[in-house]
């Protein structure tokens, strides 16, 4: 497949890199700093290339802005997709007006450096949405990389991503807070890795509410206590986020009405 990449961040140079892994070619790269390292860098303004696909990799807040750009000159892509999981597929319909299929194409990974996420694309999931050409293409796009296509609608994409970043985000959460935890004590935060990969296999395998264990799922306000004292006595910062989430674990046990007893 021909590709343009708009956009070679995080996002779109894991995706360059894996898609010219595959053997597909990058016939162009839109770059604010016009970038050769994924392909021919291309202006927004001039004609594009004949494509198969054009991936938006930019912010949400900057899609309507580039197809704005796009859509006097993208008569020659056959579809264009954005990478967001939050924005609906819509916003590209002044491109479909043209005669470009549109779709979008999120990435169910964490993609920290483009090398990294290169890496790490292959086995993860890609939600797909779009009109049926996009989504055909897309889905086809996706196998290609060693990815696990699934239907992804505009109409759950807010709840769909507050899921995705849940899942990413508030694990990193609770992780730096417990190694701040184990910083104050002086001991090496790494010794936590066997638990941490046993847990999150249970949760996996039989589900949250079956997988949680410790004194707040027991209900043993005492030491509940005593954790939330010797955290706030690291920092009140590290204080604050333990609380937060031992409420949030509260409400999980079904024990939230016991937070009053945590004085």
């Amino acid at each position: 497949m021909r590709l343009i990449i708009i956009g070679p961040g995080r996002a779109g140079g894991s995706l360059a890199i894996a898609a010219r892994a595959a053997g597909h070619e990058i016939v162009g790269v839109a770059s604010r700093d016009s970038s050769d390292d994924y392909g021919a860098p291309l202006a927004l303004e001039d004609t594009l290339p004949e494509a198969d696909v054009a991936l938006i990799c930019v912010r949400d807040d900057e899609i309507e802005h580039v197809v704005d750009e796009m859509e006097p000159v993208a008569s020659r892509v056959s579809v264009a997709a954005h990478v967001s999981g939050f924005v609906p597929t819509t916003i590209l319909n002044p491109l479909g007006a043209t005669g470009v299929s549109v779709g979008g194409f999120h990435p169910l990974q964490t993609l920290p450096d483009p090398q990294r996420g290169a890496t790490a694309l292959a086995g993860s999931h890609v939600g797909i949405g779009g009109d049926d050409l996009a989504r055909d293409t897309l889905t086809h796009l996706g196998l290609s990389l060693g990815m696990k296509p699934f239907r992804l609608d505009d109409s759950i994409r807010p709840l769909y991503h507050a899921a995705a970043a849940a899942a990413a985000n508030f694990v990193v959460t609770a992780l730096t807070t417990s190694a701040d935890l184990f910083q104050a004590a002086q001991i090496d935060a790494a010794v936590a890795e066997p638990l941490v990969l046993r847990v999150v296999h249970n949760v996996f395998e039989s589900g949250g509410r079956e997988s949680l264990t410790g004194p707040i799922a027991r209900g043993d306000t005492e030491t509940v206590v005593g954790h939330l004292v010797a955290a706030h006595d690291v920092s009140e910062e590290v204080g604050r986020q333990y609380r937060l989430m031992a409420e949030a674990t509260a409400i999980l046990a079904g024990r939230f009405n016991e937070v009053r007893d945590w004085k």
